[in-house]
This record gives structure tokens, C-alpha cells and sequence, in this order.
């Protein structure tokens, strides 16, 4: 368990130098794979014939193979959503995202695992089962792209997919000791499809390296033919800010998240030794936080996270109870409420935002609690004290 082998860009210059073929680097994942997937439950769909009879493009990460989240849809590749209601669907068309993955040289190798429809912060699911985390298979990998996490934390693959609406990569980064980004809205394209709650959710890298996760970044990056909001190109590739000289940065260091929840002094004493080697660094580091706390940013969060179980098409009543009282909970919002949700979060981002005026980072940790037992968050019968004890494990995130 732990890391296998060179990162993703390392083992794609070597295969590039011939000192394997990428066909024996995806056959060794496979291997891994077969080896771990009964423990760690990461894989549930996989695609190694089609895999191994296609050669890969030229790219950057040209032979490295790679696992697609099983919440974006890959061409005449199960992709079920984890939801019973999807059980036996197969796309006809790779996702904009997997496209640019394929580009880049990656061999999707098969799916991995997520919650249904990514509504949580485990990845446990009735169809698709418990993801666990393979420091502590007691424990979640988190979610919603804790397949991916589980599958790079356990050396199985070097880079993992993820996408992430209300902490879907920062989470499993976190539990997994992983490097994960969350891009800007905007950044990574949505497409065929747009996002449904405001472009909160974006694909992104879950990595050893931050190398390699800022090389994917750059790999899924830009507009795609129809967005409605895209982020302008940055001045340079992300992958050429790694090593970069940032000069001296002005950091405030906070462990008050905007949700007010309590923080585990354990993960503030972590947090807090991160401050200090930055200070150590050189950088200025000051102990301040953003306007944020809000006793009613959940709900209004929950306002816009219910709209996504409520735009999947499927039989409701295959859905899982949090995701059925979503879904029901969208259907039945006036307009007028919505709007008002939006309004009331797009203030709050506003106030914000304007932070960092001042700043020009802000250190947090990334969770409230160690990585939870499995199944912790679906101990209650109610729906809403499901979605409530997420924002307690992740009220930074949202």
C-alpha cells in the first residue's frame, strides 16, 4: 500500500524512452488492480480488453493508465452514476473532459467509484457498495471521488480523476494524504452537458505530485463550444508554476470554518504546523478569517445541492432516500425561493472574495474530523441529518 512507482509523467517518459511498452505499464495496473479492488472496493466497472486493443494518443501522459469517476460518461462504458436507476446504462459518447483525458495519452482502464450521483462526502452507495480507505478500511476515502483517491493512495494507478461540486476532491485528498485541485468555475468545461447548480462542480486531479496534478489540470483545461462561463487561460501552463519562485506571500491562516461546525484540535495542530513551515519559508503568515461563517450557509448550499439528484431522469423510486428527498425538495422550491438562495450565496461569495484583497492565500484545513467510519453518515433514517452530518465532516469545503 502507498505509492508504487514513478508518478504519471514519469512513467510516461518512460515509456516514451522505451524502457516499457505502455500496453506492460496498463497490464501491471491491471494487475494491481486485481490485486486490491476486492479490499478497497475502487473499480466498478472496468474496460481492460478495450483498454489494452487501443493505443494510446500522443500526449503527455501518453500510456499512463487512469480510472474516469463513474459520475462522467464514457463511450460504450457502463457509467451508472451509482445509481440503481442507472444500473445498465451505456453511453454512446465520451464526456469533453474524457475526450481531453484520451488526448493527453491517458488508457481509461474502467471506472471508479463514487456515491450516488456524488450528493455525499462517502463514497457508499446501495448499487455500486462501500469504498474504503486503504490507510484504514474502516474508514471512507471520502467522496465523492473516493474511488479515485483509493485507488492512488493505494499505489494502484499515479493520477486519479475526480470532480468536485462541494469538496468532491479536496475531501478524498484530505483522507487519502493526497494533493487534489478543485479548478475555478469555469476552468474544465462541462460539456455535452452544463453544470447544474451554478458551475460548482469541475473535474480535477488527485495526485502524488503536485507536478502531475497541475499537468492534468492543464490536460482538461478550456472552453469547449458553448459554455456558458469559462475562465480565461492562465498567462502560462499551470505545470510551470511547480518550482516557480511565488516570491513572498501574504497568508492568513484560519481553522473557523464558514459552516460552524467544530474542528477536531487535532487537524487545527496539523493546520496550524503547515502555518508555521510557511512562515518558516519566509512568507508573512497572519491568523485571520474571511467574512464567512454563516449559520445559514448549509441550507442555502442545500438549496442549489438539491438541484442535481432532481435533473437525473431515472426512476425515482430506485433513488436513495437522501437523494429522493433532494430531488423532491427541488421540485417543490418556488422559484422565488431558489433565486433567493442563489442571491443570499452569491453576497456571501462576494463578501468573500473581497479577502483577498488582502491576502493572497488562504490556509485552512481541509476537514473538521478524522476520515469517518464507514457508514457514519448514513446512521440516521432522515435524509436531512444524513446531509447535515456532511456539512459537520466538511464544513470547509461547500
Amino acid at each position: 500500500m502507498g505509492h508504487v512507482g514513478p508518478d504519471a509523467l514519469a512513467l510516461a517518459a518512460q515509456i516514451r524512452a522505451g524502457e516499457l511498452s505502455w500496453r506492460e505499464a496498463s497490464e501491471q495496473a491491471i494487475e494491481r488492480i486485481e490485486a486490491e479492488n476486492a479490499r478497497l472496493n475502487f473499480l466498478v466497472t472496468d474496460c481492460f480488453e478495450q483498454a489494452l486493443a487501443t493505443p494510446p494518443a500522443d500526449g503527455p501522459f501518453s500510456g499512463v493508465p487512469i480510472l474516469v469517476k463513474d459520475l462522467t460518461e464514457t463511450a460504450g462504458v457502463r457509467t451508472t452514476f451509482s445509481s440503481r436507476a442507472f444500473a445498465d446504462y451505456v453511453p454512446t459518447a465520451d464526456a469533453a473532459v474524457v475526450r481531453r483525458m484520451k488526448d493527453a495519452g491517458f488508457v481509461v482502464l474502467g471506472k471508479s467509484n463514487t456515491p450516488e450521483f456524488g450528493s455525499t462526502c462517502v463514497t457508499e452507495s446501495a448499487l455500486n457498495g462501500v469504498c474504503r480507505n486503504p490507510w484504514d478500511t474502516s474508514r471512507t476515502p471520502g467522496g465523492s471521488s473516493g474511488g479515485a483517491a483509493a485507488a492512488v493512495a493505494a499505489g494502484v494507478i499515479p493520477l486519479g480523476h475526480g470532480s468536485d461540486g462541494g469538496g468532491s476532491i479536496r475531501i478524498p485528498a484530505s483522507c487519502c494524504g493526497l494533493f487534489g485541485i478543485k479548478p475555478s468555475r469555469g476552468r474544465v468545461s462541462p460539456a455535452p452537458y452544463v453544470s447544474g447548480s451554478l458551475e460548482l462542480s469541475q473535474s480535477g486531479p488527485i495526485a502524488w505530485t503536485v507536478r502531475d496534478a497541475a499537468a492534468f489540470l492543464d490536460a482538461i483545461a478550456g472552453y469547449e463550444p458553448g459554455d456558458a462561463h469559462w475562465a480565461p487561460p492562465p498567462g502560462r501552463p499551470f505545470v510551470e508554476e511547480v518550482g516557480a519562485d511565488p516570491g513572498k506571500l501574504r497568508i492568513a491562516f484560519t481553522a473557523e470554518p464558514p459552516i460552524p461546525y467544530d474542528v477536531d484540535p487535532r487537524i487545527v495542530g496539523v493546520a496550524r504546523r503547515a502555518a508555521d513551515a510557511l512562515a518558516a519559508l519566509g512568507h508573512e503568515v497572519v491568523e485571520s478569517s474571511p467574512p464567512w461563517r454563516d449559520e445559514g450557509l448549509l441550507q442555502g448550499f442545500g438549496r442549489l445541492w438539491a438541484i442535481g439528484p432532481a435533473l437525473y431522469p431515472g426512476d425515482r423510486t430506485l433513488f436513495e432516500p437522501m437523494n429522493r428527498t433532494l430531488a423532491e425538495t427541488a421540485e417543490a422550491t418556488a422559484s422565488t425561493d431558489y433565486a433567493r438562495a442563489v442571491a443570499s450565496l452569491q453576497r456571501a461569495a462576494r463578501r468573500t472574495v473581497a479577502f483577498w484583497d488582502d491576502v493572497d492565500l488562504v490556509l485552512t484545513p481541509g476537514l473538521a474530523k478524522l476520515p469517518v467510519e464507514v457508514g457514519w453518515i448514513f446512521e440516521p433514517e432522515d435524509p436531512w441529518e444524513q446531509y447535515r452530518r456532511g456539512g459537520e465532516f466538511t464544513p470547509f469545503t461547500p
